[in-house]
């Protein structure tokens, strides 16, 4: 897919030109499973580079041999020491929940509401019953699977995921090269604030930190060009590259539309002023 302009501006340009990271059948071991691993680390641990002596071997021995699963291995990872040293230690509990979602779903909290479940669940159950509730989740098992690698999701419109989604995403995802415990906010939680006032920021540009959509919800006076990637039909052969569509559509109409893409399986990949 060519890089958009939008794409370009919201920072998420190298994902729209990679695909997902996958253990097919017939792998081999000195290429698939090392781009593997590699997928892996990069999005559990937050983009952070990660020192030869950190790297947990025997996991990634297991799945070399095949005797675990790319979920599993997942797992391993998220489970691990380093993890927890990195993203619980080191900070409030809210950020670490939100990394949760973003390493392991792939997409930020929609409310409240998931922000209470998942603390209830590690004050009742534990470190690893919380890590585990996003691995073993159906969400989890819909868009992963046994054999992808989680990957940023939350920039895409999709089934069951909710529209304020796409905004809280860029809060807590600013640009392919950083760090999750290298930015400028440090250890603070992102949205705890949106998230305890049901409101969200609207998305602003990578580079410049400019809004692209206007401020307080939008110009109500004013058309939105929304890009879409459209979907293949259904048990289309062979798959081809989704073709790119755009609608101009007035601020009332905007959410009606973008539930409308997202009922028809599209993908938009940006919405700016017209």
């Amino acid at each position: 897919m060519a890089v958009t302009t939008a794409a370009g501006r919201l920072g998420v340009s190298p994902f729209e030109e990679n695909q997902k990271v996958e253990l097919r059948q017939n792998w081999t071991k000195t290429t698939d499973i090392d781009a593997v691993i590699r997928a892996a680390y990069r999005q559990v641990f937050g983009n952070q580079y990660i020192m030869a002596n950190e790297r947990l071997v025997s996991a990634e021995s297991l799945l070399r041999q095949g005797d675990i699963s790319v979920r599993d291995f997942v797992r391993a990872l998220a489970l691990s020491e380093l993890y927890r040293e990195k993203f619980f230690a080191s900070g409030p509990q809210n950020r670490f929940i939100e990394l949760n979602f973003k390493h392991l779903l792939g997409r930020a909290p929609y409310g409240q509401e998931e922000i209470q479940a998942h603390g209830a669940i590690y004050h009742s159950q534990g470190y690893e019953a919380e890590i585990n509730s996003y691995i073993d989740s159906a969400e989890y098992a819909e868009n992963f699977g046994e054999n992808t690698v989680p990957s940023s999701r939350g920039y895409l419109t999709q089934r069951s995921q909710k529209t304020v989604g796409f905004t809280r995403f860029f809060k807590l995802y600013r640009g392919y090269a950083t760090s999750d415990r290298s930015q400028q906010s440090g250890v603070r939680a992102r949205l705890i604030q949106e998230i305890a006032r049901n409101s969200s920021s609207p998305v602003s540009d990578a580079s410049t930190g400019a809004a692209l959509v206007g401020t307080g919800g939008g110009n109500r006076e004013k058309l939105y060009r929304v890009r879409v990637a459209q979907a293949a039909a259904p048990g289309q052969l062979p798959r081809v590259r989704r073709s790119n569509t755009e609608y101009l559509v007035p601020y009332e109409q905007l959410s009606r539309k973008l539930q409308q893409i997202n009922r028809a399986g599209g993908r938009v990949t940006g919405v700016t002023e017209a």
